[in-house]
């Protein structure tokens, strides 16, 4: 098998990579950087930037691929630029689009499967979703099979581990630190983190199966668990107990209207979805990889490359939690 991963050195990259090579694929990456670090010497690596359509376009111009897995797709202009790159070149597009394509009402079943409303509430989502009718589009006329992935928080070697708030605060450090910590709400709000290569999975076994062809998966952890977990195990990754102050969402927003919108997009609403669709259909995608050991992996990664943000970088923090003190909300062990 012949695999073009557009994106292949990024986090969910990563997993993608090292599952198509225990597939003895062919693999080619094609990206900007590596941020996941070196490449397995089987892979070759294209260095390019697909904002730049035509430069991306001419570069695969002659080129002939089974499957193309593509990472770094946002827009429908990029799903586009793909579409014109590949239409007929290939067997098969994998496009990753993401779990913010759904609605942030809850279902009867607490779970959000692909069966739920696709009424995405932010920017990212409804261009994400108007990308997968682009590639549903194309597929509909022939130029290639296409297979729709819908990953939720994905983290790993190569990226942050994201908190509550934010993608990528300073909330470990202050762990660490003993300091106290916010979360929004009672903490005890839905969530789901998958390990990249646990996600990597679901794209690398589902290439060239042609059950999965015209179809869109959640590919999440089978776990559930709240932000109280979350923080808890996270702590433990770092051999550390942690101390945090739960505040309510709109006070967080009205204290500081534009430093949080994570929080307000995505985090403070549900986040637990059904995997069981991707299940079926791809048996070898089974999330193993525990949230506690996974942080763990992934925060010694952060350090590693220098990308560990320090507390006291970040003098606001101490603000919003020295005011939050001063209105009478109790520091807890989570």
């Amino acid at each position: 098998m012949k695999a073009l991963v557009i994106g292949g050195t990024g986090v969910i990259g990563g997993g993608v990579v090292k599952h198509l090579l225990a597939r003895d694929a062919d693999v080619t990456t094609y990206d900007r950087n590596r941020r996941g670090g070196p490449l397995p010497a089987r892979v070759r690596h294209i260095v390019g930037d697909r904002s730049d359509a035509r430069a991306f376009e001419q570069t695969f111009e002659t080129s002939h691929y089974d499957v193309v897995v593509d990472l770094v797709c946002f827009t429908p202009s990029d799903a586009e630029s793909t579409t014109r790159a590949f239409a007929g070149r290939c067997a098969q597009v994998q496009f990753c689009s993401t779990v913010c394509v759904y609605g942030v009402e809850t279902p009867a079943g607490v779970l959000i499967d692909e069966t739920c409303p696709l009424e995405p509430p932010t920017r990212y989502g409804q261009n994400k979703l108007e990308a997968e009718r682009v590639f549903e589009r194309a597929a509909a006329r022939g130029a290639f099979a296409a297979t729709i992935v819908r990953p939720s928080q994905t983290y790993g070697p190569g990226g942050a581990l994201i908190d509550q708030l934010e993608l990528d605060g300073t909330t470990w450090d202050r762990v660490t630190r003993g300091l106290p910590v916010l979360c929004a709400g009672d903490g005890l709000g839905l969530w789901q983190a998958t390990h990249r290569d646990d996600c990597g999975k679901a794209f690398a076994y589902a290439a060239l199966n042609p059950k999965t062809y015209g179809e869109a998966y959640n590919t999440t952890l089978d776990r559930v668990f709240t932000w109280r977990d979350y923080y808890r195990e996270a702590a433990r990754a770092l051999d550390c107990a942690v101390r945090v102050m739960f505040v309510p969402t709109r006070w967080l927003f009205e204290e500081r209207p534009e430093r949080f919108p994570f929080l307000r997009d995505t985090s403070q609403f549900h986040g637990a979805y059904s995997s069981a669709k991707a299940r079926a259909a791809i048996p070898e995608f089974r999330a193993t990889i525990g949230f506690e050991h996974g942080a763990r992996e992934t925060l010694a990664d952060v350090r590693r490359r220098g990308a560990w943000r320090l507390a006291d970088t970040d003098p606001d923090y101490d603000r919003l939690v020295a005011r939050a003190i001063a209105l009478g909300f109790p520091v807890v062990d989570a």
